[in-house]
């Protein structure tokens, strides 16, 4: 960078030495000579806020190259990985014991739980479909988290049975006043 008479640059725009930055040294320049993109925060580095360096985005179908090389790696020694591990398990190595267990019967999501409960078509049916589930609970027909699994699909209830209460009351307001609904 040569510094004519007509081409001032002000001390804060000079490369620094100290800075480990020579006045050759065109990292931030794009190819043509261009600039690169600024960022709308000060400071930050890349591209703005809801600009993507590649908008298309990753191809569908495309493989991380760190699967793919694993992959290869693993190939054709499945077997032979899966007989050491268990033969690790039945010497006692609880790490490998756990990895086949989790293999064997992978851990429960959610099971079918039989039990009754009163017809829900008003919202003061709710409580007594409450004393079912802590019933249930208590008996140990269903866990905690399956209580609050159900609990919660009756609270989405009682929020349709109000909604659907609040709407056949404006209706009936809209039609005594005489708003078409």
């Amino acid at each position: 960078m040569s510094n004519t008479p007509s081409q001032k640059v002000p001390p804060s725009a000079a490369p620094s030495l100290a800075d480990g930055g020579d006045e050759h040294n065109h990292s931030n320049s794009q190819p043509g000579g261009a600039a690169p993109p600024k960022s709308s925060a000060p400071g930050r580095k890349g591209f703005p806020k809801g600009k993507s360096g590649n908008p298309a985005g990753r191809p569908r179908g495309a493989r991380n190259r760190a699967t793919l090389a694993a992959e290869q790696l693993l190939d054709g020694e499945a077997e032979a990985l899966t007989r050491k591990v268990i033969e690790l398990a039945k010497e006692g190595d609880l790490t490998a014991l756990r990895l086949c267990l989790e293999r064997i019967l992978p851990r429960r999501r959610s099971r079918t739980i039989r039990f009754s409960l009163p017809p829900l078509e008003t919202v003061s049916a709710l409580p007594a479909a409450y004393d079912q589930i802590l019933g249930a609970v208590a008996d140990g027909i269903m866990t905690i988290d399956e209580a609050q699994g159900i609990s919660s699909l009756l609270e989405a209830k009682r929020r349709a049975i109000e909604t659907t209460d609040l709407t056949e009351r404006l209706e009936r307001i809209e039609t005594k006043v005489g708003i078409d609904p």
